[in-house]
């Protein structure tokens, strides 16, 4: 509902006049968000009276790539729209949808009452944002983030009076605009419930929104009532595994008290006394009616959970899958990986590039992809790119993207590249010191002006994404050794995260468990004890690659109705390196063959004699030794050139 009544037109033109000729504030009697909008409005170089040059409409395929890329908002809003028009059915009237800078996206409705030049301002691809059009509802819903209705002489040019407009703002899990809702019409067919009306339908869009963002989250609808759960007065609110608030929308923070700004800074405990596994358990027992909270004010809540966390859901496979042995699975996870995810998960957010750096195969990819599902961009794309796995000669078209006839052998459509392909999401680049130094060169500019400019093209492209790179090298010896650009290491690394290799971890048992639920999900398997006890004490060179590729062996060797996992489903090189505890006691301890030999040259003697051993199983064919080794062929090269 409007806050003050509608002036009359003389008086409102009276008081836009004595703004614009004399810099008069206007009378305490007008509205004040529509006296700062007329302000706005005037510092923009607009003036009332006279047609205004507006910049034509979106061409036909920026709108189309405007609409994809506002998809999500389009397609969450349609059914909504429908539904809202046939409320305002035959009172000349229209629903517009609009992007988060008051362009149209999509409309609906009557454009009877507008004659031909306006509706050209009323079409999708035109733009309402308040410095090109005025004080409008769109413009102002958009400069404000906040719901608003314009009615006639409010408007700040004299050309748009005979409108009366009503708008409302679709806020994100996070509190990000994402589009208006506005209802539009002849001023004279003005009714004072319209703003209430398209207020409760935007609800009903930013709702379906938050719920679809975070669909891989802990969804918590609560109401006062239990009547409200499941209706457009229900709060909404969304959490990680480890309780930590994730999203909302607005009826959830006002219900609780609490700001967009208070997102993932606050847990579950601090706004309920019931305890968050109780509240998991709820949703495990597949219990439908609603629960009671109690809040940390003492208050009642009824409470509905729905958890789609595919997390969430293979940590409680892997719990019901634990067999009744000693040797059972523990859900305890290491404490250093915990402390990698934690410190990630606080900066991901903040635009700080994260570097991940360990030894190869200690899951750096997987690190980074629960990285971005923790993160506010987790519904946009994560686009991983192996760095060493690129040919040299394509992997500038590849980061970067090309236009059509770029080179020889490019498509006749272009390419977009995977910088551009991440827009809005996670970048992953892995392996990143095997990057070439030029593309090293271009990366950086990249980086540094948020823009990549495809090949054969002289227009550069605005890009948007949270950056992850890893590396099992050091890359300060890369730069050292002229291998690596100093300024490109300070731009990735924001924050530098090390993974510890498998043998270091505590919870390898934990660990082969999720494995094999992953492998044999209908399946009770476990390792016999001796066994696990051998593994426990390998020093896994492969890490976490080499177990997973052991068990999935393992599984696959196994008989129908065999559940334990023995020695008769290993490698037999495995099972020799697992019965030599001497030599394989050996291989973990880092130390010289010789008394006074540094720990480096004995790490560089074990590499050098795994490389030799690979190339002679591969009959001297490179690319299949570095297969072998886990490596890049480009870092096997130059292992070879440092002998």
């Amino acid at each position: 509902m409007r806050n003050h009544a509608i002036l009359p037109s003389s008086h409102l033109k009276q008081a836009r006049l004595q703004l614009v000729e004399y810099g008069i504030a206007p009378a305490p009697g007008i509205d004040d968000r529509i006296a700062q909008s007329w302000q706005r409005s005037l510092s923009a170089g607009l003036f009332p009276v006279g047609r205004v040059e507006c910049e034509d409409n979106l061409s036909s395929s920026n709108l189309q790539h405007a609409r994809h890329f506002n998809h999500e908002l389009i397609s969450h809003s349609e059914p909504v729209i429908e539904y809202l028009f046939e409320q305002v059915r035959h009172s000349h009237s229209m629903v517009i949808l609009a992007d988060a800078q008051g362009v149209l996206m999509h409309t609906l409705g009557d454009l009877d009452f507008l004659n031909k030049a306006d509706r050209v301002a009323l079409k999708c691809g035109a733009t309402w944002a308040e410095n090109q059009r005025g004080t409008n509802a769109i413009g102002t819903a958009v400069a404000e983030a906040n719901e608003i209705e314009i009615h006639g002489a409010e408007h700040y040019l004299e050309h748009n009076e005979f409108l009366t407009c009503a708008a409302a703002p679709i806020l994100s899990a996070q509190g990000k605009l994402m589009g208006i809702l506005d209802i539009s019409g002849d001023h004279r067919s003005r009714h004072p419930h319209t703003l209430g009306l398209v207020s409760t339908a935007a609800q009903m869009i930013e709702n379906s929104m938050v719920l679809s963002a975070c669909q891989h989250q802990i969804i918590v609808q609560l109401h006062p009532r239990a009547e409200g759960l499941g209706s457009v007065a229900q709060s909404v609110l969304a959490f990680s595994e480890d309780g930590w608030l994730t999203g909302a929308n607005r009826k959830g923070l006002a219900l609780l008290k609490l700001q967009y700004k208070d997102i993932a800074a606050t847990c579950w405990s601090d706004l309920f006394e019931t305890e968050f596994q109780q509240i998991l358990s709820f949703h495990q027992r597949a219990v439908i009616r609603p629960e009671t909270l109690r809040t940390k004010d003492g208050g009642m809540l009824f409470a509905q959970v729905h958890s789609h966390s595919l997390a969430r859901q293979a940590l409680s496979a892997n719990t019901k899958a634990a067999p009744a042995t000693p040797i059972s699975p523990t859900t305890n996870e290491d404490t250093q990986w915990l402390a990698a995810s934690e410190r990630a998960r606080k900066v991901i957010d903040k635009a700080i590039p994260l570097l991940v750096t360990g030894e190869s195969g200690v899951g750096k990819e997987l690190f980074a992809q629960a990285t971005h599902r923790a993160s506010l961009r987790r519904n946009k794309p994560f686009v991983a790119v192996n760095c060493a796995a690129i040919p040299e000669h394509l992997i500038e078209a590849e980061l970067f993207g090309y236009v059509a006839g770029a080179f020889t052998g490019a498509t006749k459509q272009g390419a977009q590249g995977r910088l551009r392909e991440a827009q809005g999401g996670t970048l992953f680049l892995d392996e990143i010191g095997d990057m070439p130094l030029g593309l090293q060169t271009r990366l950086l500019r990249v980086l540094q002006e948020r823009q990549v400019t495809p090949l054969g093209s002289s227009t550069p492209v605005a890009v948007d994404f949270n950056l992850i790179c890893a590396t099992h090298q050091n890359l300060k010896n890369s730069i050292t050794a002229g291998r690596f650009r100093e300024d490109l290491f300070y731009r990735i690394n924001g924050l530098n995260v090390c993974l510890p290799a498998l043998r270091a971890r505590t919870d390898f048992e934990f660990l082969c468990g999720r494995l094999l639920q992953e492998f044999a999900p209908n399946s009770d398997l476990h390792i016999a004890p001796d066994l696990l006890s051998a593994m426990k004490a390998f020093h896994w060179p492969g890490n976490l690659r080499q177990l997973s590729h052991v068990l999935r062996a393992a599984v696959a060797l196994r008989d129908d109705d065999q559940h334990c996992i023995s020695w008769e489903h290993l490698a037999d090189d495995l099972v020799a390196e697992l019965r030599a505890p001497t030599a394989q006691k050996a291989a973990a301890t880092i130390v010289s063959d010789n008394a006074g030999e540094p720990q480096e040259l004995s790490l560089h003697a074990r590499s050098m004699k795994a490389i030799r051993q690979a190339l002679a199983n591969a009959n001297g064919n490179v690319s299949a030794a570095a297969r072998e080794l886990g490596i890049s062929r480009q870092t096997l090269y130059r292992k070879l050139q440092e002998t």
